[in-house]
This record gives structure tokens, sequence and C-alpha cells, in this order.
């Protein structure tokens, strides 16, 4: 790890949140945040935007394809938009494991992230 390393970059190699890779809606350009996340039964992830105009969620609704990091593992996903009690849920979910700052995040979209293909180390 660098001097550079952001600390964004250090909590996805530590597993703490996931790196989204999306594609910009107007650039066409790959787009990178950091977001937390919960991980479902099934492998899938859950995001959430603390408002609605975050890029990287303006990105999925534009083009639901995604790459997603999470330490030394990465994958291809496709986002569906979650609504009403499901989201709830999931906003409830990612506030209890990231604590009250995460309060905000029901201002935002909320997707769930399902893999389209093998992870990769």
């Amino acid at each position: 790890m660098t001097d550079k390393t952001t600390i964004g970059e250090q909590l996805v190699e530590w597993g703490k949140v996931a790196l989204i890779e999306t594609t910009g809606r107007v650039s066409g350009a790959k787009a990178r945040a950091a977001v937390g996340f919960i991980e479902g039964p099934d492998g899938s992830l859950v995001v959430a935007a603390g408002s609605e105009s975050a890029d990287w969620a303006l990105n999925l609704r534009s083009d639901p394809h995604c790459r997603a990091t999470i330490g030394d593992v990465t994958g291809d996903f496709t986002a569906t938009e979650l609504r009403d009690a499901e989201r709830a849920a999931a906003v409830t979910s990612l506030i209890l494991r990231y604590g009250t700052p995460a309060e905000g995040l029901g201002r935002g979209p909320v997707f769930r992230l399902q893999a389209t293909g093998e992870a990769q180390e």
C-alpha cells in the first residue's frame, strides 16, 4: 500500500466496502466509487446511495452492468433497483452494518447486484 492509497481503496482491500465500476451515463468512461454493501445468501450484493444525485447510482440506472471488487475478488454484476419493502429492509441492514452515519442511505437509490459470471481473484 502506498501513501497515495485512499481510505476508500484501503476499505476495499480490507473487505469493508465494495469498489463499484460503472459506465458513465454521459461520458461513457469507466467510473469508480467505494460503497457500503450487504452480501446476500445467494452471493448478491446490496448497495445504496446517500442521495438521488449519486453519480454511480445514476450510472447504474442508465446501464445496469457493473464490476465490483471486495478485497482481492472482482466480479461482473447486473443491478436491479429495489423498491418498497425490499428497499426498506436493505437500507435497515446497511444502517445496522455501518452505523448511524449510514442513515443518509435512505435518501438515494438502492440496488441488488446479481453476479453474471465467475468471480476472479
